[in-house]
């Protein structure tokens, strides 16, 4: 029996806003796997904090980012700034729909009306 991809809904129930949890996974996935300073996904990844902790820093999306183990470490307690490293994308806090999109890895074509209107 075939089953449609889409159900348009007559009445809907509003619920919450759902925000993405801050995790390490969800970073992770949000750099999709890659160092934030030299880009490179095939080595052991951390998690670093941009403005270190001791000079401030807290635990939010804009200041976390994926980091590879040599690039963590010749960072090290530093800023990129003082530690002459660049990132090569801003982090930024995911919406939870694009979220999903980007860890189902497609949409449906069917489904792009309706996910994406003003």
């Amino acid at each position: 029996m075939p089953l449609p991809s889409v159900i348009k809904l007559n009445h809907y129930v509003k619920r919450p806003y759902r925000e993405v949890m801050l995790a390490r996974k969800n970073i992770l996935r949000r750099d999709k796997h890659i160092c934030a300073y030299c880009g490179r996904g095939d080595l052991p990844l951390t998690i670093d904090h941009i403005m270190p902790k001791s000079q401030g820093g807290e635990d939010t999306w804009e200041n976390l980012i994926t980091a590879c183990l040599p690039c963590n470490n010749k960072k090290g307690n530093q800023t990129p700034a003082q530690a002459d490293m660049k990132l090569r994308f801003k982090p930024f806090k995911p919406s939870y729909v694009i979220f999903l999109v980007n860890t189902l890895n497609r949409i449906d074509e069917n489904w792009k009306t309706f996910l994406f209107q003003s």
